[in-house]
């Protein structure tokens, strides 16, 4: 898979019929932090930590023995989301 080939299909995970099922990125990954933070007793994560730390299970996914391409396509939707997130441009 190339490049391109990789941010559209991101682009239509986080974009289309995804945020339809399971509401937006900044609702659901709202939901996650309080979640994990009730879980963990940690009083502090936030949405864009949950977009950082979903990330960190794709790079721990495709560090290990089998790398494949939707691991990367789902790296690059989270890298997207908390973008979104961080910066408050929210479509």
């Amino acid at each position: 898979m190339n490049r391109k080939t990789c941010l559209e299909q991101a682009k239509k995970c986080v974009c289309g019929q995804r945020e339809q099922d399971y509401g937006s990125p900044e609702d659901s990954f709202a939901m996650i932090a309080k979640l994990w933070s009730v879980y963990l007793d940690y009083d502090s994560i936030s949405p864009k930590d949950v977009a950082a730390m979903m990330a960190l299970l794709k790079i721990a996914r495709i560090s290990g023995d089998v790398a494949t391409a939707d691991s990367f396509v789902d790296l690059a939707g989270y890298a997207a989301c908390g973008c979104e997130i961080a910066t408050g441009e929210v479509t």
